[in-house]
């Protein structure tokens, strides 16, 4: 289950692994609203716009997307592994694919934003290395406070 580039084939693997997370996996985490508001609709938009403007990496195995993550510029902008495939090591492999990506753009610290109140991902992030540096701000795209994480990638 190797990471690849996403495709416009992949859009309705990604959002399975997107709502499956948002509304499983970080559900105690995040607040009510977002759960609820996130329909399939609203989740398709934000992986349509993703595919069509940044870089976009998958995960599959028998054609099914298991995981996938997002990242641009200097930044890696967002990571799911469905809750089936959590705990095998696949979030770590589409990370490092991420960070990869990054440093062979010449990004030497990489910068990852995490929503504030989701302290299981920010303890996986700082287990790969990733640190809390201090900064914080509320994310565009939903209005929730999120933690800015940073990592030299040399």
């Amino acid at each position: 289950m190797s990471p690849r580039v996403a495709t416009g084939d992949d859009l309705a693997g990604i959002v399975e692994v997107f709502l499956a997370c948002w509304t499983g996996s970080y559900a105690s985490v995040l607040p009510e609203r977002l759960v609820s508001a996130m329909s399939p609709d609203r989740a398709r938009e934000l992986w349509t716009a993703a595919l069509a403007s940044g870089r976009v990496v998958v995960a599959d195995e028998g054609g099914r997307v298991l995981g996938v993550t997002r990242f641009g510029g200097d930044t890696v902008h967002s990571l799911y592994v469905h809750p089936h495939a959590q705990g095998g090591g696949l979030g770590m492999r589409l990370l490092g694919a991420a960070e990869s990506a990054l440093s062979a753009d010449g990004v030497s610290r990489a910068f990852l934003w995490v929503f504030r109140d989701n302290l299981p991902s920010i303890g996986f992030y700082r287990r790969q290395g990733w640190t809390p540096d201090g900064t914080s701000r509320v994310t565009p795209e939903f209005g929730e406070p999120e933690l800015r994480l940073t990592k030299e990638l040399v």
